[in-house]
């Protein structure tokens, strides 16, 4: 899935050719057509040649983070314009601290108004799903929680204002993922949620009142989900989703109007030794005009894992072959998010990793790692040629939208633990 737009058209399998940020009415008309993970239209890179330092992004952590309210357990991130002025804010779960709303000033700023516009409580919060829920045209925003299974759902007042409406949810697990779209195709979002246990959807009415359709649109099965994606895998103009878990991964194809079966035996090749799967992503990698497929995978709670990350070609069809070997350097990083980007702007999709060095947060030393493709889908360790030195710490997702509005894509950085970082592409000194 293409990040930075996050966004994976249908029919055309491209990142949208957006120029400037567009007006939120026709987000929500493309969210409803293609389905979505976040609200965050950001432009097409355009490719500039690197700053005399050799690195394609500043680390302004310092200068434009609240960083004294970024030091709790950030898990995952979105960016999202709450109040409707035109540039991109960030909404962060953070794990048994209430979480954490970031205003941007429009130049990448940001300010923490959590206290003031987000309801404030500890929950295990694990991951973020934005979307207009309750179809008054402006995002709302929707957390998952593991450990206390309690699922957060607040309605924006149209001016960035959050109410808790968490009533509305008809179901409670121990949950890790989230995904916001319009599953059954009648024009509202509604929610999947990723479970330790069987995985849900939540139809939605139109208004923020959703029903459990679990049994009639997913396959009884008992997984620990860690994310779960949605794209066009077979190319038959509908969302089929895909399921990374903590052993034994799943590609599950849409039936048409959100009905699921399970044809992971078929197409998916299983790994050849224990996988532990925190982060699946969609992108087309290798240019032939459908999704391949990026499992990022860590050694934490399954035994004999081998945390190397894996790569999928779709050969057409959604029929996929693992060509990890042959297209992606070795890595025994644990890496939680794991996504496919065009982070040098050469029109190709590279690929980011974020990675652990500690899962009690205590350092911060594993880097976030840059992969650049060769425009073919094979790829090179290129860190140093694009962040700049020190950009560690245990990386659990990272975001990528225009903060600043310079039409350039920008990073955000989650580390469980802090601190985050916020990395501004950086334009060429010689004239960009």
């Amino acid at each position: 899935m293409f990040r930075y737009v996050r966004v994976i058209c249908l029919r055309t399998n491209a990142p949208l050719p957006l120029t400037q940020l567009v007006p939120l009415t026709l987000i929500l008309l493309l969210l409803s057509a293609c389905g979505t993970r976040q609200l965050a239209p950001i432009p097409t890179p355009v490719k500039t040649a690197q700053s005399i330092d050799g690195t394609l992004f500043v680390d302004v952590t310092n200068t434009h983070l609240p960083t004294s309210d970024l030091q709790g357990f950030s898990m995952d991130a979105r960016p999202v314009d709450v109040d409707g002025d035109g540039d991109l804010d960030v909404v962060i779960a953070n794990e048994y601290r209430p979480n954490i709303l970031l205003l941007n000033d429009g130049v990448g700023h940001f300010t923490n108004v959590s206290a003031q516009r987000l309801p404030q409580a500890n929950h295990d919060s694990e991951d973020v799903g934005i979307g207009d829920l309750d179809g008054d045209g402006d995002p709302d925003i929707m957390i998952v929680s593991e450990d206390d299974q309690v699922n957060e759902l607040y309605l924006n007042n149209g001016e960035g204002f959050f109410t808790e409406a968490g009533e509305r949810l008809p179901v409670m697990g121990i949950s890790n993922a989230v995904f916001v779209a319009d599953i059954d195709i009648d024009g509202d979002q509604d929610i999947l949620i990723g479970n330790n246990g069987q995985n849900v959807i939540l139809i939605n009415n139109g208004n923020a009142f959703f029903t459990d359709e679990t049994a009639q649109r997913l396959p009884v099965v008992s997984d620990v989900t860690q994310d779960i994606e949605l794209g066009d895998v077979d190319g038959d103009g509908d969302l089929d989703l895909l399921v990374g878990n903590e052993d034994g991964n799943r590609l599950l194809l849409n039936h048409g109007d959100g009905f699921f079966v399970d044809a992971s035996e078929e197409r998916l090749p299983p790994s050849q030794a224990a996988e532990e799967t925190r982060e699946a992503d969609f992108g087309d990698v290798d240019g032939d005009g459908d999704l391949d497929i990026l499992f990022a995978n860590v050694r934490l709670f399954v035994a004999q894992a081998v945390p190397r990350n894996r790569l999928l070609i779709n050969r057409g069809g959604g029929f996929f072959r693992d060509e990890t070997r042959e297209r992606l350097p070795e890595d025994r990083d644990s890496s939680f998010d794991g996504d496919f980007v065009d982070v040098d702007g050469d029109r190709d999709l590279d690929i980011l990793t974020a990675n652990l060095d500690d899962i009690t947060g205590r350092r911060f030393h594993a880097p976030y790692r840059v992969y650049l493709n060769n425009g073919q889908g094979i790829f090179e360790e290129s860190t140093s040629a694009v962040f700049p030195s020190g950009v560690t710490g245990n990386g659990f997702d990272i975001e990528v939208a225009d903060f600043n509005g310079d039409n350039h894509i920008d990073l955000y950085l989650s580390s469980r633990g802090g601190p985050d970082r916020l990395l501004f592409w950086k334009p060429n000194h010689t004239g960009d």
